[in-house]
């Protein structure tokens, strides 16, 4: 079967032996099929002998019924069959489908930052479904196959050994250039998945970048480009159908040739009176019965290929390890300081932060202010442990945040960024979630000012929002954004220029609530308004990676220039 299809199997063996009572059920009508098959080969024999030739009345009233008896037997057993390694392969394929999205959902941000999302989306969505045909479908009919070339090859031999042999020598031939084409077909297979894979990217961005494009009239560019990707993608499928079926016309010459030696050779016995016209016809039958599974298995061998390839793919992703590792602690219930303690972070080559130091306390605003680029953004992502930094440490409460388990951290903080992430669903499960508390999501939505717009909206908090909120103005998806994050009544609440989106009046408003929040627990605000923030108890300066000053609005004006200099820009 191939080392390939052999290490395959062994990969997913693990999810298909959870199902052993109904594989063996599988089996059972398999082997139902092969004998019905192989059988009514066999009963060609005392068709024509004792019935037409030698007129046996006895056979007669006997070999009917067994006919539909075999046929019943073939029929029912690939019923058992098709329907138990379909509900295997389908359950198998949930499972997969699953345990590869769990495995990229636990990878570190800076994976999302390298790996395409739509080359994600093919492996999670065309890979796994070229996997579903081959376990639900070829694979079975693949083992089903072979049973019944076994069942036939023994009635062949068991008629006639001699014409058997000349069947036996030939048919080997067929295997140099069959494993030529399948080696073939798996390479053409990799290059037409990671081509479709670049077509999915190349759409996702499209959808995504729609207003730049139409803003840009990039229009012609951009169909130019899928138009490429999309050529290529055709010249690989052509190849593929190319060498799958060439198998066709080879096994049809191939067998003319063993049917033409055994007509040959097989009527000179039936002359010389070495062989019945019974067990000549009952040896054809089978011989021509046994051309198709041996077509079908060639053909099915080939079209696996094509899911070893779309396998490895797949694995590839369910054995993906992130570098952030969960620790084990449970963050502790009263969060008194967050602490940078001689930070240094780098995106690959790209160092991004220098030795940074300072605390963030309870009861306290912590405003972090620096031109684009300065490295404010990066220090959250530190905080909610999207990247560990290279040298030095975060810590809550004096302990390594490296030690809190990574659930229990992110349960511990709200985070709201300029970027506002909402999903097809109610206002209200955007805000609280499935099992959201709606006296707490209306609550949410009036200290984010955002009740009084979803009041006059169809239907309420339960009015569906459309694909990226699309529904809605910008403003109203930011305080959206807000009202999640107050939903949630985290230790930490850390807001990355979240009031970039809202007009004055309502940022006025926002910052208010924040002031108010801040009894109880740390607050976190990025903001690129300086003067809007001039409140905060402590202000951070940031200048190209490096922390420069620290102190209040009042200090900073008197002591700091670079903060000076921020703060009459704005």
């Amino acid at each position: 079967m191939g080392e390939g299809l052999i290490a395959t199997l062994k990969r997913f063996w693990p999810y298909i032996i959870k199902h052993k009572t109904k594989f063996f059920i599988a089996i059972i009508g398999m082997i139902m099929a092969a004998i019905g098959t192989s059988a009514s080969a066999y009963v060609v024999k005392p068709i024509l002998d004792d019935i037409f030739i030698n007129k046996d009345e006895q056979m007669l009233k006997l070999l009917p019924p067994l006919v539909i008896f075999l046929y019943f037997l073939k029929g029912f057993g690939k019923f058992i069959q098709v329907y138990y390694t379909e509900y295997i392969g389908q359950d198998v394929i949930r499972a997969v489908r699953e345990r590869m999205l769990a495995s990229i959902l636990a990878m570190q941000m800076g994976y999302f930052v390298q790996q395409p999302s739509g080359e994600l989306i093919s492996r999670l969505t065309n890979d796994i479904n070229r996997i579903k045909n081959v376990v639900a479908n070829m694979i079975p009919s693949f083992i089903r196959e072979l049973l019944t070339i076994f069942a036939l090859t023994f009635v062949v031999i068991y008629q006639s050994p001699k014409l058997a042999l000349y069947f036996l020598f030939i048919m080997p031939l067929a295997i140099y250039p069959l494993s030529r084409l399948a080696k073939r077909m798996k390479k053409i297979s990799h290059a037409s998945q990671e081509k479709i894979s670049d077509l999915t990217t190349h759409l996702t961005e499209i959808f995504n970048n729609i207003e730049l494009i139409k803003a840009e009239a990039r229009e012609p560019q951009e169909l130019k480009r899928f138009q490429k990707h999309n050529q290529d993608f055709f010249e690989l499928t052509i190849k593929q159908v190319r060498t799958q079926e060439i198998i066709s016309p080879l096994m049809e010459v191939l067998g003319a040739v063993i049917v033409s030696l055994v007509i040959f050779i097989g009527g000179q016995e039936v002359i010389e009176g070495k062989m019945t016209t019974g067990e000549f016809f009952s040896f054809m039958t089978a011989l021509f019965m046994l051309y198709t599974p041996i077509k079908h298995t060639s053909k099915l061998y080939n079209q696996i290929q094509d899911a070893i390839a779309a396998a490895e793919r797949i694995f590839q992703i369910i054995e993906l390890t992130p570098t952030i590792k969960s620790g084990t602690k449970a963050v502790p219930a009263n969060i008194e300081k967050i602490c940078f303690e001689g930070v240094d972070l780098a995106y690959e080559d790209k160092k991004v932060l220098q030795n940074i130091s300072f605390c963030a306390h309870k009861d306290a605003i912590t405003a972090i202010v620096g031109d684009s680029g300065s490295g404010k953004s990066s220090l959250i992502n530190l905080i909610v442990r999207f990247y560990d930094p290279q040298r030095g440490k975060v810590t809550i409460n004096d302990v390594n945040i490296k030690s809190f388990d990574l659930k229990s951290l992110r349960n511990s903080i709200a985070l709201v960024t300029q970027r506002i992430y909402l999903f097809q669903e109610s206002i209200a499960v955007n805000i609280g979630g499935e099992e959201y508390d709606e006296a707490r999501v209306i609550d949410a939505l009036k200290k984010a000012k955002a009740y009084d717009f979803v009041e006059t909206l169809p239907q309420g908090i339960h009015t569906k929002l459309t694909e990226a909120a699309m529904n809605l103005s910008g403003g109203q998806r930011q305080r959206l954004a807000i009202a999640r994050a107050l939903y949630k009544d985290p230790k930490i609440l850390i807001f990355d220029e979240a009031t970039s989106a809202l007009d004055k009046r309502s940022e006025a408003q926002i910052l208010q609530t924040i002031k108010e929040l801040a009894q109880g627990r740390i607050i976190l605000l990025i903001s690129h308004n300086i003067r809007s923030i001039t409140f905060a108890d402590k202000i951070v300066v940031m200048q190209n990676g490096k922390k420069v000053c620290e102190g209040d609005h009042a200090d900073l004006l008197a002591t700091c220039s670079i903060y000076k200099e921020l703060y009459n820009k704005n």
